[in-house]
């Protein structure tokens, strides 16, 4: 089982999109059964609360569902020791899970896109308001770390 979390500031915008579109992707490629898939936040200004209408909308878009119940949730230590791999959305993010968690001794945390032949951050749409660009980046990232995982027979 290959367990796969992803991490924002607050895990209601970047994380939940990242975490129900990489579910999509596994699903459809019958891979589900290889996989436990979450989202956590480094922040816990959110903590309880459900996933941004404007990531919701973005997921019906592209038809993608499972989200309704989610809640955001923040990252512990134990999440760090139960994860194979913690892709993070932008650089503040790594910062933010050393503080909440120690240090990254096992490797486990990398941004998303670096994962794709172009990598670098990937906005906020908290902040940008621009849900499609967010949307565009994370589906790269998903894609391009399945493709990794497949390249190193990892699943």
């Amino acid at each position: 089982m290959i367990k796969v979390l992803f991490v924002c500031h607050g895990n209601i915008c970047r994380s939940p999109m990242a975490e129900f579109v990489f579910k999509d992707l596994v699903e459809k490629q019958g891979l589900s059964s290889m996989f436990h898939i979450e989202s956590r936040a480094t922040s816990p200004e959110e903590i309880g609360n459900g996933i941004h209408y404007g990531t919701r909308r973005k997921l019906d878009e592209h038809g993608i569902k499972g989200y309704e119940s989610k809640r955001a949730q923040r990252i512990t230590r134990r999440d760090y020791e139960e994860y194979d791999y913690i892709l993070i959305m932008d650089a503040l993010n790594q910062r933010n899970i050393v503080y909440n968690v120690g240090m990254d001794d096992n490797h486990k945390i990398s941004r998303l896109l670096d994962y794709s032949s172009n990598p670098r951050d990937i906005s906020d749409p908290w902040y940008t308001g621009n849900f499609d660009l967010t949307y565009s980046d994370i589906y790269e990232g998903c894609v391009s770390f399945l493709d990794y995982l497949k390249r190193n027979n990892k699943c």
